[in-house]
């Protein structure tokens, strides 16, 4: 897109940041550098392409793990190793493999347990009334 600069990042961080999976990216935005000002004008008015992947992906694996309700550990657990669409994730959303039944409670009870040992540290931190 432009030639690199202090203010411009790769592809791989460009689609990072615009949430979309590197690799299903236009060729042009792929075989050059991105400036923060492009990235913010993608952002602000997208392009039909990122439009389209956005809603039908297919989408990086930390978004299908959001989707899913799970890890993305839990993903490579259950087999998981690509990019998914929109499609493929209402599918598995429709009627859940047991691995991601399994998942899905294994990720619920982590989250739980972070949180409670959170609320720990700060009942932990709070100032003492004398």
């Amino acid at each position: 897109m432009s030639r690199p600069n202090s203010q411009s990042m790769k592809p791989a961080t460009a689609a990072k940041k615009l949430d979309v999976y590197l690799p299903a990216t236009p060729a042009e935005f792929r075989q050059g550098d991105v400036t923060r000002d492009e990235i913010a004008a993608l952002q602000a008015d997208p392009p039909q392409w990122l439009q389209d992947l956005r809603k039908n992906g297919p989408h990086p694996k930390n978004l299908v793990a959001a989707k899913l309700g799970v890890s993305i550990a839990g993903l490579a657990r259950g087999g998981v190793d690509e990019a998914l669409t929109s499609e493929q994730i209402a599918a598995l959303n429709a009627e859940p493999p047991q691995w991601l039944v399994d998942e899905r409670a294994t990720f619920a009870a982590a989250r739980a347990d972070e949180q409670r040992v959170a609320e720990v540290r700060a009942a932990r931190n709070r100032p003492r009334r004398k």
